[in-house]
C-alpha cells in the first residue's frame, strides 16, 4: 500500500499536533514496513525531532516547486496526488487539500478537537472563521474521519452534522519511551539535574485558562501543613501564567512552586512524571488529554476532570473531580497523599489501562485497518 500524509506538522510543529503526527507515522513505518510512505510538507525544519524521517529510506518527501509555498498545501497537493497515485492520503491535523475528491485517492482526516467551537472566546474571530471552514470541508470531503476520542466524535457530529458511521475513534498513542519505566538511578540523575524536590505534586500542560492551573494553586494552598508539598509546573504560558504567578503570591505559596518551560528531552519529562507523587490536571476541555495517558504509563496516580475526553484518557483507576470545585481537588490530593493502598491500585490499574488502550501496536493496527478497509 502507498500511503501519503500531510506532513507539515511532522517537520514544523514540536508540540501536540507534531508529536501525534511523528508518533503515528513512525509507528506505521516500523510495524508495517512493506508499505510505501510519502510525506508532503511546505517546508522542512532541521530540528532533531524530524531528522529520523529525513534519514529513512522508507519515506519519499515532497516539497513545493512553485514560489507560492504557503498556498501549495491547500490548493496544489491534490494535483500532485493525481500524478503520484498513492492509495491513501491522510490529513493528520484537521485539513485536506482543496479538490481531494478529484485526485483519485481515498482520504482520511484526523480531528483532534473542536476547542475553537467550544470556547470561541479564546480564539480571534478571523482564526475561528478559517478553522471552521477548513475543519468542515475536511470532515465533509474525507472518506473516513478519525476522531482521537469519543468526545471529539460527538462534537464532530454535533457541529458539522457528519454521519457517525463515517467517524472512527482511534486514540492517540504515546511516545514509545513511556512503555518502559526508568530506574531509580535514572530518576535520581534527572532530579539532581533540575534541582527537583524529593516529593512533589506535578502539573504538565500549557499554562492557559482552559487548562485551569489556578484551581490547582487554590487546592495546594488549602492543603494541611504536613501535606503541603511543592508543585512542579511543566509548560509554557503568557498572560494566564502571569495571573497564576500573581495568584500564587496572593495565596502565599510562591516559594512552593517550581516552574519549567523547556525540558531537554522526552526522557526527562518521563522522569518528572515517574518521580511525582501525583499528577493533577483539572482541564476544562480536552480533545484527548495526553498528559493523563503519559502519567498513567509512568506509574503515577492521576487526578483530572470528569468531563470531555478526560475519562477516556484516564480510565477507571483515575480520580475525577469537578474542575471548578477547588474543595474536590484539594480533598483528592489529600486522598492520594495519605492512602497508600489506593495509590498502589491506581498505579497498577492505571498503567494496565493505558498499555491496553494507547500502545503503539493497538493504535497503529486500528489505523491500518481504516486504510485497508478504504482501499479494499
Amino acid at each position: 500500500m502507498v500511503i501519503a500524509f500531510d506532513a507539515k506538522r511532522i517537520f514544523n510543529n514540536f508540540t501536540g499536533l507534531g508529536n501525534y503526527s511523528r508518533t503515528l507515522v513512525k509507528n506505521l513505518s516500523e510495524l508495517y514496513p512493506d508499505n510505501q510512505y510519502h510525506l508532503y510538507t511546505p517546508k522542512i525544519n532541521n530540528k532533531e525531532e524530524p531528522a529520523w524521517f529525513l534519514n529513512n529510506r522508507q519515506f519519499t518527501i515532497h516539497t513545493p516547486k512553485q514560489r507560492l509555498k504557503g498556498l501549495w498545501r491547500t490548493f496544489f497537493i491534490s494535483g500532485e496526488l493525481k500524478n503520484d497515485k498513492p492509495d491513501i492520503y491522510h490529513g493528520l491535523s484537521h485539513e485536506l487539500p482543496v479538490g481531494i475528491k478529484t485526485a483519485g485517492v481515498k482520504s482520511v482526516v484526523t480531528i483532534h478537537d473542536l476547542i475553537f467551537r467550544q470556547y470561541p472566546e479564546t480564539y480571534p474571530f478571523f482564526d475561528r472563521m478559517v478553522y471552521n471552514a477548513k475543519f468542515r470541508y475536511a470532515c465533509q470531503q474525507a472518506d473516513k474521519v478519525v476522531a482521537i476520542s469519543k468526545s471529539t466524535k460527538t462534537d464532530i457530529v454535533h457541529f458539522y452534522n457528519i454521519d457517525p458511521s463515517r467517524i472512527e475513534v482511534i486514540y492517540q498513542s504515546c511516545n514509545p519511551i513511556y512503555f518502559s519505566l526508568q530506574t531509580e538511578d535514572n530518576l535520581a540523575i534527572v532530579k539532581r539535574k533540575y534541582a527537583l524536590p524529593d516529593d512533589y505534586i506535578l502539573y504538565v500542560g500549557s499554562i492557559e485558562e482552559r487548562k485551569n492551573l489556578k484551581s490547582v494553586l487554590h487546592g495546594l494552598a488549602g492543603l494541611p501543613v504536613d501535606l503541603k508539598l511543592p508543585l512542579v509546573v511543566v509548560g509554557k504560558g503568557k498572560s494566564y501564567k502571569q495571573e497564576c504567578l500573581q495568584l500564587a503570591e496572593k495565596l502565599g505559596i510562591s516559594g512552593q512552586i517550581y516552574w519549567f518551560t523547556n525540558l531537554q528531552s522526552n526522557s526527562d519529562l518521563q522522569a518528572f512524571y515517574q518521580a511525582a507523587r501525583v499528577m493533577v490536571y483539572p482541564s476544562l476541555f480536552e480533545g484527548f488529554g495526553l498528559p493523563v495517558a503519559e502519567a498513567l504509563l509512568s506509574n503515577t496516580p492521576v487526578i483530572t476532570s470528569g468531563i470531555s475526553s478526560l475519562p477516556e484518557a484516564g480510565g477507571p483507576a483515575t480520580l475525577y473531580v469537578d474542575p471548578k470545585n477547588v474543595e474536590e481537588i484539594k480533598n483528592s490530593i489529600i486522598k492520594v497523599l495519605t492512602d497508600s493502598e489506593m495509590v498502589r491500585k491506581m498505579k497498577a490499574e492505571g498503567r494496565r489501562y493505558a498499555i491496553n488502550n494507547f500502545s503503539p501496536e493497538v493504535v497503529t493496527r486500528q489505523m491500518m485497518d481504516v486504510y485497508s478497509n478504504l482501499v479494499s
